[in-house]
């Protein structure tokens, strides 16, 4: 396997003394797409709050293990810091209602007071909106608001929003289970593009998504990580029964 930028060792979470992840051991490859798959319930969306900590913002939860980022333990820098190096996109679209598209990209600077001059903010705007394949629809109305657009739109806005912070890695938390199939199918299209700078660890319930993007693919269940490897190799040749019973479809 390539190099891992970021790793969990012995990762469990819980809200009070429920204990919602169980010991996970994973290592997301550098520039590469890791799907995390599973039934509804199971703790992919907790498993990735945890990678920028966004899960100890629920009152009464917590984390035990570790997460590393670089080999460097995400609990010991400010979770400010990490959330910058870790970018997240959730399930629904949420520009933010108030801010112009342009503001929106730059919502991780204002917020954190990070002062830059215009010219390097009106760069940075362009650069991200590109990225996201967004910029050829919305360079002549960059002032008018986010909820403007449409969807697929402004999720593609909220993954500009994400690389405008120059992350190492994305967290995308189904980010298309809301989008039309057009809207989808550029979407994917754009986390091909994406993973040739930037690791990108996506939940899906979808498993043609995980088989169509991935790399890598990781099956959980009840809270537990029950295989992970290559994507084709665990969709032809599951070593578990649950990871076969759940592709085909048995439960879920």
């Amino acid at each position: 396997m390539e190099s891992a930028i970021l790793k969990t060792e012995n990762l469990s979470a819980f809200f009070g003394s429920q204990c919602v992840i169980k010991s996970v051991n994973l290592e997301f490859p550098k520039n590469n797409v890791t799907a995390i798959m599973g039934p509804s319930g199971c703790g992919k969306t907790t498993l990735i709050r945890c990678m920028n900590r966004m899960h100890e913002l629920v009152p009464g939860a917590s984390t035990s293990g570790k997460i590393l980022l670089n080999d460097e333990d995400l609990n010991a820098i400010n979770p400010i810091l990490v959330r910058r190096k870790v970018g997240m996109v959730f399930q629904r679209p949420n520009p933010f209602p108030t801010m112009s598209i342009y503001d929106n990209v730059i919502a991780g600077y204002k917020l954190n007071g990070i002062r830059k001059k215009r010219a390097e903010f009106d760069r940075i705007v362009e650069e991200s909106l590109k990225k996201a394949a967004l910029w050829d629809e919305v360079k002549n109305t960059l002032h008018r608001k986010g909820t403007f657009l449409s969807g697929g739109q402004q999720q593609r806005l909220c993954i500009a929003r994400a690389l405008a912070m120059n992350p190492e890695a994305i967290l995308l938390d189904e980010p298309t289970s809301a989008l039309d199939p057009k809207a989808t199918s550029l979407i994917e299209e754009l986390i091909g593009e994406l993973e040739k700078s930037i690791t990108i660890i996506i939940v899906t319930h979808n498993t043609a998504q995980a088989a169509r993007i991935s790399e890598y693919t990781a099956f959980m269940y009840l809270g537990e990580m029950v295989e992970f490897g290559n994507t084709e190799k665990l969709f032809t040749v599951p070593k578990h029964k649950k990871t076969e019973e759940y592709l085909t479809g048995k439960f879920g």
